[in-house]
């Protein structure tokens, strides 16, 4: 394991870490009245397209994983096909479990729905990036010892955290603070948004920490 790998590893999820910061500033200088918190639902869109857009760069920037011998224009749109698919079955997926734990079924479904959407950008998205619409990678890499590079260990880290967040953003929401980050889904959104940034900054250096330790397949 290379220190440079680490540090291509670490400057990349800074940039993921400044989309989400761009996300918040940017549209204060063209939306009236933008914050976090009274346009709740504006911020979700506009963080979800920010992060999309920043990892689906890096990866043809960067090209993290091992590119395919198939370079065909069909299988290129097939592949891109398969990935919207992917994200929107992870949307639905997430949106149903979020109502069997106790979200609204019907009243404030757009804001449920939305934050299922944001959670699938910070884990489903870079999933897609890195490994594409395989399930069998997925499993893999999710496994005890399926990772096979720092890139996968990273994404194990942050869509960890990043599930992490979003549950201990939750447990807020029943207290009687009457505060205004307390409704539904808004608390939530933010320990994912956290939960996300953290993994970003902590995986590379949990890496690097442990560098001597870890060992790869493909080593």
């Amino acid at each position: 394991m290379k220190d440079t790998d680490i540090k291509r590893l670490l400057y990349t999820h800074l940039l993921c870490v400044f989309s989400v910061i761009l996300s918040v500033f940017i549209p204060s200088f063209f939306l009236e009245n933008f914050s976090i918190l009274e346009t709740h639902l504006v911020w979700l869109c506009i963080c979800s397209v920010f992060v999309t857009t920043v990892n689906l760069l890096l990866c043809l920037v960067v090209k993290p994983n091992v590119s395919s011998r198939r370079s065909s224009l069909s299988y290129k749109v097939t592949r891109f096909l398969k990935c919207c698919i992917y994200f929107f079955m992870s949307c639905v997926s997430l949106h149903v479990i979020f109502v069997l734990y106790g979200a609204p079924l019907i009243e404030l479904a757009l804001e449920t729905f939305l934050f299922a959407v944001i959670l699938s950008t910070f884990t489903t998205v870079p999933c897609l990036c890195l490994l594409g619409p395989n399930l069998k990678a997925w499993l893999r890499v999710f496994s005890r010892n399926g990772v096979t590079s720092i890139w996968e260990n990273s994404l194990q880290i942050t869509t960890i955290s990043s599930f992490v967040g979003a549950w201990l953003g939750a447990f807020p929401i029943p207290l009687d603070w009457e505060r205004p980050w307390q409704v539904w889904p808004i608390s939530c959104t933010l320990g994912a948004t956290f939960g996300y940034m953290a993994g970003l900054v902590i995986s590379p250096l949990w890496i690097y920490w442990n560098r001597k330790q870890l060992t790869y397949k493909n080593n």
